[in-house]
């Protein structure tokens, strides 16, 4: 690939290239920012992220809703294991003081749902049309969603209730 120097200084440099076309545009799901401010008033809310942390922090100070999130967590931040594991979810739950079980996931990718699935949690799957997860692993969700527009408050609060 033509880099030169450590592992750790290249991953310094694409996660800063990242960090600036973050900033001059960045790549959102259409209704993104609204589905989140729905989620907001169910509850805190809470991330687990593969992506390196300045990765979210950034994202979510470009959209305008870092404050909306009580507990983030990056599986570069501690010890843990990385998702299809669960331990993202668990310790963000565990911040939250919510029991993995009385919590919704909000996912895309298989580990992803994987990940909430061995955490104990409620999965809610919105695929992307480009890579989505398997039949297999959709079929271990609560629910399927075409888009972020029809993820509800009245929705997620069903879910707790079943």
């Amino acid at each position: 690939m033509g880099l030169h120097g450590t592992p750790e200084e290249n991953a310094g440099r694409i996660i800063g290239r990242l960090v600036g076309k973050y900033r001059h545009q960045l790549p959102v799901l259409p209704g993104a920012v609204q589905a989140v401010q729905r989620m907001a008033e169910l509850g805190p809310l809470g991330l687990a992220s593969s992506s390196p942390r300045l990765l979210i922090d950034t994202a979510l100070e470009v959209m305008g809703i870092t404050e909306l999130f009580a507990s983030v967590r990056s599986t570069e931040e501690g010890a843990g294991r990385g998702k299809p594991a669960p331990d993202g979810y668990l310790w963000v739950c565990e911040q939250l003081g919510v029991e993995p079980s009385r919590a919704v996931a909000i996912e895309d990718s298989s580990n992803g749902i994987l990940s909430a699935l061995n955490a104990g949690m409620k999965v809610i799957a919105i695929p992307p049309s480009f890579h989505p997860p398997s039949a297999v692993v959709l079929a271990r969700v609560d629910r399927v969603l075409d888009s972020l527009d029809e993820l509800t408050p009245d929705l997620v609060t069903a879910l707790l209730a079943d």
